[in-house]
């Protein structure tokens, strides 16, 4: 016969059974929920690895309403200029397990970071979701519209102590400069603390800053504003908005070492503007995610708003993004790779 004690300690076992049954049985009503109704009952956050106004935000804005409607829920910008996005980046790789996160991000800093073996880093790019690549696109060095400069063989020249805007060691602007600063033996100094492009330009308007280095798709609008004046191209292919610019790598004159230099900041350049979301995601909301991107990205109103805009859309796979990203970390190594990451965290930053 069974004592009091036992008694208890069964009802306790049949309660604690019945209690990890309703877990177990919520947990597969969760995972079996699929991704389309999953999403409809759910916000979600859209990161920009930027501060308002600048590249990464614009292209947010653009995108959101267009997800939003495929999705059939909320997308909510959140502008995340903290390093980049990449502060941004480390939570949601850390955080987000339902995929409710993702984040528009300059590639090449997500690269030099990992390469860079950052302590900050806290993803590995082997292992994040890859969404898609929105745009990729040539890089300018724009000065003051009344400025001197007329060409990098001016600023070579003219020898003068450059400054140049940026929100972080690594977010496209920085890096950008000190490679190019670089190639071309320039008196630089990075200065760091603006929230955006924007800023940056408007920097250079106060005479606070020389020289921006950004995307064409910035630089378009603050030459157009009358902000600035575009000096060269650093990249492969000319730019679409300035097509009679030649590239500095169109240049007969340049040496093998500055040929290294300009070329691979062209190539982390190409890498362009990348959505990613953390690695927790189940494959079939993953899988759902990036086949939304995919149309809302190849969507013909879509790109036609982003040519009004002048914020070109130029889709590019997970797949092909993924391997442009790991190809560029597998490529830089030995001594290349330590003095690139001199260059780019100590040489043109305060105090280097």
């Amino acid at each position: 016969m069974l004592d009091r004690g036992d008694v208890a300690m069964m009802k306790l076992r049949c309660f604690a059974f019945a209690a990890c049954t309703m877990a177990s049985g919520l947990a597969f009503a969760q995972t079996a929920q699929d991704p389309a109704t999953f999403y409809k009952t759910h916000t979600v956050r859209f990161l920009a690895g930027g501060g308002p106004g600048g590249g990464y935000d614009n292209y947010a804005r653009l995108l959101a309403p267009h997800i939003a409607a495929a999705l059939g829920t909320t997308v909510v910008v959140d502008n995340q200029p903290s390093a980049g996005g990449l502060a941004a980046l480390n939570h949601i790789v850390a955080s987000d397990t339902e995929g409710l996160q993702f984040i528009i991000m300059n590639g090449g800093g997500a690269v030099l970071s990992q390469l860079f073996n950052l302590p900050t880093v806290q993803y590995d790019l082997a292992k994040v979701s890859y969404l898609a690549t929105v745009s990729s696109s040539p890089w300018l060095v724009l000065v003051k519209p009344d400025s001197p400069l007329k060409s990098m063989a001016d600023m070579v020249s003219a020898g003068a102590a450059l400054r140049w805007p940026a929100t972080g060691p690594i977010d496209g602007l920085s890096d950008g400069a000190s490679m190019m600063c670089e190639a071309y033996a320039l008196n630089c100094r990075v200065v760091m603390g603006y929230k955006s492009s924007n800023e940056g330009a408007l920097a250079i308007v106060r005479g606070e800053m020389d020289a921006l280095y950004v995307s064409d798709t910035s630089a378009n609008n603050y030459i157009k504003s009358g902000q600035s004046r575009a000096i060269a191209v650093i990249a492969k292919d000319r730019s679409r908005f300035f097509p009679d610019l030649p590239t500095v790598l169109e240049s007969k004159v340049l040496s093998e070492e500055q040929k290294w230099w300009l070329g691979a900041r062209a190539e982390v350049d190409a890498l362009g503007r990348i959505i990613l979301a953390s690695p927790k995601i189940s494959s079939d909301r993953l899988a759902y995610l990036q086949n939304i991107i995919r149309k809302v990205l190849t969507d013909p109103a879509v790109l036609a708003e982003g040519d009004r805009l002048e914020r070109y859309i130029e889709y590019q796979s997970p797949e092909a993004t993924m391997n442009r990203a790991l190809g560029l970390i597998a490529d830089v190594t030995g001594e290349r790779k330590e003095r690139l990451k001199t260059v780019v965290m100590k040489k043109y930053l305060p105090g280097g």
